[in-house]
């Protein structure tokens, strides 16, 4: 059995996980699918001082409280910058860390600094609130406002142990100019990084299903293989 805890990006719930999470525990694993500090349905404990540093909390005080160990961490989109802060922080409660066209930070790096033009101008269009980032119009009619604070904090890092795995998953399909195809292009390349290319859109959990299953029992095996491309509905 496997530990797979499952981070959501932004303005949505761990609820966006719930096919993935339901297929992983009928291979036997146990799933955890928090949803973080002021968001979806914890918007009520929305405030200016949300930040990256209180969602990575938020997930490092869930993996101790539950016991979690050996674990395969997956961030998808924002969830990126969250699972790359909590290996950080109990990096012996990680096995594996998985992408899901996601933000792939290194110290110093925000998702402001990350992303393209298009993606900052709607971090900056917030609410009436000053610091809540609406759900754009085809989000999931579930999804909220994301703190403003937790796109722009800075996320800070010590060394990441070299033997936790790591993959990305690419998706091929958003409608204008991808923030995550720089990332894309840079990890393919490199051997200790096993990538994925998928025909889907940013929204992979609806759109791959079937693939993300396959991708994440793959991470949780002792081996893989690594630059491994799924076809689209494979």
């Amino acid at each position: 059995m496997t530990d797979y805890v499952l981070i959501p990006g932004a303005c949505h719930g761990g609820w966006c996980f719930d096919d993935l999470a339901a297929a992983l525990r009928a291979e036997g694993h146990r799933v955890l699918t928090p949803t973080l500090t002021g968001v979806a349905e914890r918007a009520h404990l929305a405030h200016a001082g949300v930040n990256l540093d209180i969602h990575i909390a938020d997930v490092v005080a869930e993996m101790r409280a539950r016991h979690v160990t050996d674990s395969v961490l997956v961030g998808h989109s924002y969830g990126g910058m969250v699972i790359t802060g909590v290996v950080d922080h109990v990096p012996r409660q990680v096995d594996s860390l998985v992408y899901l066209d996601a933000f792939v930070p290194r110290d110093g790096d925000s998702c402001w600094t990350l992303t393209n033009d298009e993606q900052r101008r709607w971090y900056t269009d917030v609410d009436a609130t000053g610091f809540g980032v609406p759900p754009l119009p085809f989000f999931d009619e579930r999804a909220t406002a994301h703190p403003l604070a937790s796109l722009l904090q800075p996320i800070r890092l010590d060394t990441a142990p070299p033997d936790i795995r790591r993959t990305f998953v690419y998706a091929q399909r958003w409608p204008t100019e991808s923030p995550f195809a720089p990332t894309y292009e840079q990890l393919r390349a490199d051997p200790a990084w096993t990538t994925y290319s998928l025909d889907g859109a940013h929204n992979l959990m609806r759109d791959n299903h079937s693939d993300l299953v396959r991708i994440l029992l793959e991470a949780a095996r002792p081996s893989r293989v690594d630059h491994e491309r799924l076809p689209a509905g494979s």
